[in-house]
């Protein structure tokens, strides 16, 4: 066992500590591949590695528990372990990180009084709650007692958000309650605004900064705070940032290897550093999270690349080699080693095997549920993907018009199984003009969840729950008795892919390919307009022709020796007769 404490300087055994950290999310990285991952990190010479907790893929349902698989937190811990490393947790309730909802779960949305990250009594209870399982497993994972975890998180960024102290302390009660006995921190922004309103110390809790560039600058802040404060601290950079995330419709963000090993350096003169993120990995499924923007948000892309020392894949970048010259220079001492790098494979034109339409084979995917009016996602059950609404109306005019009031992200109208319109966000609520037939008319409304926002005012806001809020009218009146069916995607599929296709309709497109030695690959979506994919029944995650991503990361445990099935849901009706799967990403030039 070791001791690990916070003096004047960060001590191990009472022996001065530099932190040479980097951020790996398990959650963003398949368990196959997590070895690959933290050995990277311990070759470049770095002794620690940090990772969030994300509260809703731990309690995707309330009170159903996962610490399984993908979210095996404690499996991690023991590759780093075993590999040498330290561990430094974030348990936040909330986490950021551009992942859906800031970590929380969306099913607090259904308590429509509670006030999510304060000191509301009942959102206490929920984090008391979820904190009972979580630390369970993650507490015997602490130095003190054998485990490699030398720190861990209270709040996240929360100087960036509100400056409800007696919160702040309720989650430092319920850690020490749940024996924490490592050392605690908070992180913030490095000035003292962010500092001042985030921060515990009275408690004693060390506060860190987030930063990724001006380090003697933001060190100085920070050292400021603390002196005001009567503390002599360590300086840490929690989340120096080396590269960023992306947008769907913007240009893939970039920086410079050696300005980066250049301004890292310029830090660990100064003090200790996480590097965020050192691999980014992938928002599999519907995890990507998105950024609050005025009326439009913009949902992140798929890929977590963050232009990180490791791509997407794991495999070292230009970057990587720049921090591993810096980093010999710095520490000559330093043990470095050769980086793992992961192969890939190229197959082009792999065949269409079968498609049908979304219509065809909903009552086969998903339960029907009934009611009066319209139900916003969380109130069916459902916390992600697609629900398609579904109601019969009569003609009254030859020419009619519809609107869909108060809906979140994106929906597709229909009327008889054929499209009137597609809007976003800031189009929900136009006219959609329709010419019914006689007698009844189907309609039809599918609409996509592309992804709570993680970050700021927003996560209070209504458009926080998806689906249909308000209602869908005609003319004047709001329609009733309705039909809904839950898309998440969470389960294998069984699809009759001989069923009834048509054209402009969202629908499945199967594809199938043999593999003899499988490897990692890209799936080429460029040929396709919006949607998601599915690699032997998992959810790779979201694809979409405004770019700037136009393929998908597919790790090589998701595929099989032998055949393989790949499925793609798509929603504009843009589609192709073949799929490739590439050796390396493609992107669209914005």
């Amino acid at each position: 066992m070791s001791k690990f404490e916070i003096k004047e300087d960060f001590l191990l055994n009472e022996e001065p500590f530099k932190i040479l950290s980097g951020a790996i999310h398990y959650f963003r990285v398949l368990p196959e591949d997590w070895y690959h991952s933290l050995y990277n990190l311990k070759a470049l010479g770095f002794n620690t590695v940090e990772t969030y907790i994300p509260w809703n893929v731990h309690e995707p349902k309330e009170g159903q528990y996962n610490f399984s698989g993908q979210f095996d937190i404690s499996g991690f811990v023991r590759i780093a372990e075993e590999l040498g490393l330290f561990v430094i947790l974030r348990p936040s309730p909330y986490i950021c990180a551009e992942w859906e909802f800031g970590g929380l779960p969306a099913w607090l949305l259904t308590y429509k009084n509670m006030r999510i990250r304060s000191s509301d009594t009942l959102f206490i209870e929920k984090v008391s709650r979820y904190y009972d399982k979580l630390f369970e497993v993650i507490s015997p994972l602490q130095v003190d007692v054998g485990g490699p975890v030398i720190m861990m998180q209270v709040e996240n960024e929360y100087g960036s958000y509100g400056e409800d102290k007696e919160y702040l302390m309720a989650l430092h009660e319920l850690m020490l309650k749940q024996g924490v006995t490592v050392p605690i921190f908070t992180s913030d922004g490095a000035w003292r605004a962010t500092q001042e309103a985030g921060t515990l110390t009275e408690s004693d809790i060390l506060t860190t900064g987030n930063f990724g560039s001006r380090s003697k600058e933001n060190f100085q802040d920070l050292k400021e705070f603390h002196e005001s404060k009567g503390k002599k601290w360590p300086l840490m950079c929690m989340e120096f940032w080396d590269g960023w995330f992306n947008r769907w419709d913007d240009p893939i963000i970039k920086r410079d290897p050696q300005n980066l090993a250049d301004d890292v350096k310029e830090a660990l003169e100064i003090g200790s550093v996480n590097l965020y993120m050192f691999h980014g990995g992938t928002n599999f499924g519907f995890m990507n999270g998105c950024s609050a923007r005025g009326r439009k948000d913009l949902p992140q892309v798929t890929s977590y690349d963050y232009d990180a020392p490791l791509n997407e894949q794991g495999n070292p970048t230009e970057k990587y080699f720049a921090l591993k010259t810096m980093m010999k220079q710095l520490f000559p001492d330093i043990e470095q080693h050769e980086p793992l790098v992961k192969e890939s494979m190229s197959i082009r034109d792999i065949p269409l095997a079968g498609k049908v339409s979304l219509f065809s084979v909903i009552d086969e995917l998903a339960e029907k549920k009934v009611s009066k009016y319209p139900k916003p996602m969380e109130a069916l059950d459902q916390q992600y993907g697609y629900t398609l609404y579904r109601s019969n109306v009569n003609k009254d005019s030859d020419e009619e018009y519809y609107r869909v009031i108060d809906a979140s992200d994106r929906i597709h109208f229909f009327l008889n199984e054929n499209k009137l319109a597609t809007q976003y966000q800031e189009d929900v609520g136009e006219k959609i003009y329709a010419y019914p037939k006689s007698g009844d008319n189907q309609l039809d409304v599918l609409v996509e969840n592309m992804g709570r926002v993680n970050y700021g005012h927003k996560l209070l806001a209504d458009t926080q729950q998806k689906g249909i809020r308000t209602g869908v009218m005609s003319d004047l009146h709001f329609i009733t008795d309705w039909e809904q069916y839950s898309l998440e995607f969470t389960k294998p599929l069984s699809i009759d892919f001989d069923k009834a296709w048509k054209e402009n309709s969202p629908s499945f497109y199967q594809y199938s390919v043999t593999l003899d030695a499988p490897k990692d690959a890209y799936i080429n979506t460029e040929l396709f307009g919006k949607g998601i994919v599915l690699v032997n029944g998992f959810n790779i995650g979201r694809f979409w022709d405004v770019g700037p991503t136009l393929s998908l990361y597919v790790p090589k445990s998701l595929f099989k020796e032998g055949q393989n099935e790949i499925v793609i849901f798509e929603t504009e009706g843009i589609w192709s007769d073949t799929i490739s799967l590439a050796s390396e990403p493609n992107f669209k030039k914005i």
